[in-house]
């Protein structure tokens, strides 16, 4: 039997349809489709200045926002090899990647848990979610899509103030006790265990093939995350002290296994990184604490003061030239490997971008991911992948 699922049912993330093959209740093929949510986000952007396209990088994957201005920001510092990884500019993009993190699989889990039947966790994960989106809003006025990253020397040091990072500290605090009830009432239910051990295994060779990243691969057993590699490392990541989460089993419970573990790490990372602002107050005082570069355009003397809004004008709307480069950037963001590349032309704006999006590669498993299990476990292996559709079409 053939049978039809989505898009309009609540676990198909909006647009996902899947057309499955049916022996019984046994699935023997999915054929997924993605929609029409396609976007041209790729030619948009070459066609905005590099600073007019940070924005359409919120809007792929809506749940991790400043994760993917962060791969973009780095691609742009790499063209014009003007990388710094020690300095406050880094620690506050490493603090807000690592809120992102918790953002996303607080999200992930939690319609995960409710797609199979557990609604409690929703209340307690959406709760914790509204005071991290506070947070997004206090530093770019903007709960969800922030464009707050700025490449190269741009930086708006007045968004980060001494109360934000108390509160943020605060809420780590209390965030454990969340985490605590989320994993009484899922890690230790037999319930759950019975929903998703032994369901959706996969093998190395299978990931390997599939292009897998991010939990999906290391829930295999390999050792792979971009923030600790020594070669491909970003942000501050390489000066703080933090673990990284493997499987062994493969399967659906390895994989919301490694997901609760990253929060309670990511966690870890907030406090090291306000430790270290806190213990050295020079970092506010670097030149990463001013909106323009070096220059100050409207305190140049013998010009008039019209003068000088016209040139502060043309500063901002002409943007960053930037020289013939190319540059290739990933980083470990919350649903696998997001990659940039980018093309520069002597402009203002990219001769090319592409976007590599870690939840497109790993939708293309979900066919052998189904197969052989029963249509009651397809719901559990739609949650286990994490996809958000924004970044699936671009």
């Amino acid at each position: 039997m053939n049978l039809n699922f989505g898009p309009q049912h609540p676990a198909a993330h909006g647009v996902l349809r899947l057309i499955i093959q049916l022996n019984g209740e046994l699935i023997e093929k999915t054929d997924p489709h993605i929609g029409l949510l396609h976007r041209g986000t790729e030619k948009l952007i070459e066609n905005k200045s590099f600073i007019q396209g940070l924005p359409y990088f919120d809007r792929l994957d809506y749940v991790s926002m400043l994760a993917q201005e962060h791969t973009y920001c780095l691609a742009i510092e790499n063209i014009n090899n003007k990388n710094n990884y020690n300095n406050y500019k880094a620690m506050i993009r490493t603090l807000f990647d690592e809120i992102t993190r918790i953002l996303n699989h607080l999200l992930a889990v939690a319609c995960h848990a409710l797609d199979i039947g557990s609604m409690s966790s929703v209340f307690w994960a959406f709760e914790e979610r509204e005071k991290l989106m506070e947070f997004y809003e206090r530093v770019s006025g903007a709960r969800m899509h922030a464009a707050f990253y700025r490449p190269i020397n741009r930086f708006n040091n007045n968004a980060i103030s001494n109360t934000l990072l108390n509160d943020i500290l605060f809420f780590s605090k209390n965030f454990f006790n969340t985490l605590n009830e989320m994993h009484n009432i899922l890690t230790y239910n037999k319930i759950w265990k019975q929903r998703l051990v032994g369901i959706g295994t996969y093998n190395f060779n299978l990931c390997k093939e599939m292009g897998l990243s991010g939990v999906m691969s290391r829930c295999v057993g390999i050792k792979r995350d971009l923030r600790l590699s020594k070669s491909e490392t970003y942000a501050n990541y390489y000066y703080l002290n933090f673990r990284s989460f493997i499987g062994q089993n493969g399967d659906s419970f390895d994989r919301y296994l490694i997901r609760m573990n990253e929060m309670s790490e990511s966690i870890n990372i907030i406090n090291q990184i306000i430790k270290k602002i806190n213990n050295n107050k020079n970092f506010k005082q670097n030149n990463f604490s001013t909106l323009i570069e070096k220059k100050d355009i409207l305190k140049k003397k013998n010009d008039s003061f019209m003068e000088n809004i016209i040139q502060h004008f043309k500063y901002w709307s002409e943007d960053i030239q930037i020289k013939n480069n190319f540059s290739w950037q990933s980083i470990e963001s919350p649903k696998g490997e997001f990659s940039v590349f980018l093309i520069s032309s002597n402009r203002n704006y990219p001769y090319k971008c592409k976007i590599r999006s870690p939840a497109f590669q790993n939708l293309q498993l979900l066919n052998k991911l189904t197969l052989g299990h029963y249509l009651a476990d397809l719901v559990t292996l739609i949650g286990t992948i994490d996809i958000v559709f924004g970044e699936i079409d671009k």
